[in-house]
């Protein structure tokens, strides 16, 4: 699901995603590669990175890999001087990176909730505050992971939810920010689906691993199926993706009956807060 477009699209051109070594950025990089994209593949683990960006040449797109990791301004400093340098530039920025909590606010230790920060939302607002001049002088398009956890704020992911609010909030203000500069805005809201993102989950309460994993393993959609998405929203420029179909029936749900919703993610998160397992 995507809202209206606006009537721009943009050719195949100059792709960067962060958190591109694994999971929806792999999936995300090769998707645009397959439409003959060049695209840098950015990593914290620089060897992912590497490897991502053969399987980018391997489907016909071309690639360079960089070392990025997005609590550092210096890293995406690096990133856009070398996208300067060998491309002249970028089309579209992905800030994809990201990491995955479960926990009530009283339970989540202050560490965890910093560190949830400052990957999940303060990533995003340094990697588009780097690169937005670029896209303006392109006319470009920036695309936001966020979740349907910023949508649905279900009880015992606190962190995670709070981080994913704030990304889809940083996006909505931005699009309008930058929209008399050309650059487009996408942003993203999946549900569970299968991905790597448990290597860093962090929780109180280690039963909550498992059910998120179980969670993710039955997801109606892939992470390819999530990645096509984005990538079509992005080069037609439209705003808000929310691949589920179960999630965007939630969506509506959640517009048309607040309460309605709000007791309905109760029951589903209810055991889920108290034990680690839930109901949906």
């Amino acid at each position: 699901m995507a809202d209206v477009a606006t009537g721009k699209r943009l050719s195949a051109q100059r792709v960067a995603i962060t958190g591109a070594g694994s999971g929806l950025g792999r999936e995300l990089a090769l998707c645009f590669a397959r439409a003959g994209w060049r695209v840098a593949v950015t990593d914290i683990q620089s060897g992912r990175a590497r490897r991502v960006a053969g399987e980018v040449g391997d489907a016909g797109g071309e690639a360079i890999a960089q070392h990025l990791d997005t609590r550092l301004e210096s890293d995406f400093a690096s990133l856009v001087e070398r996208l300067d340098a060998e491309w002249g530039g970028v089309d579209v920025f992905i800030n994809n990176a990201g990491v995955a909590s479960a926990g009530t606010v009283v339970d989540t230790p202050p560490e965890d909730w910093s560190w949830m920060l400052d990957i999940n939302l303060m990533g995003v607002v340094r990697g588009s505050r780097a690169v937005l001049p670029r896209l303006r002088q392109s006319r470009g398009q920036l695309v936001n992971i966020a979740s349907f956890a910023a949508i649905a704020n279900a009880p015992g992911m606190a962190a995670y939810n709070v981080a994913k609010a704030g990304v889809l909030s940083l996006s909505e203000s931005i699009r309008g920010e930058e929209y008399d500069q050309g650059v487009g805005l996408t942003v993203a809201c999946p549900a569970f689906f299968a991905t790597n993102l448990m290597e860093s989950f962090r929780s109180t309460d280690p039963r909550q691993r498992d059910t998120v994993d179980k969670l993710m393993k039955r997801a109606e959609v892939s992470a390819a199926d999530v990645a096509a998405d984005i990538f079509d929203a992005a080069v037609a420029n439209r705003f808000l993706v929310i691949s589920h179909r179960t999630s965007r029936w939630q969506y509506r749900m959640k517009r048309l009956a607040p309460d309605r919703f709000f007791r309905a993610v109760l029951n589903a998160s209810r055991s889920f807060i108290k034990t680690g397992k839930s109901d949906d």
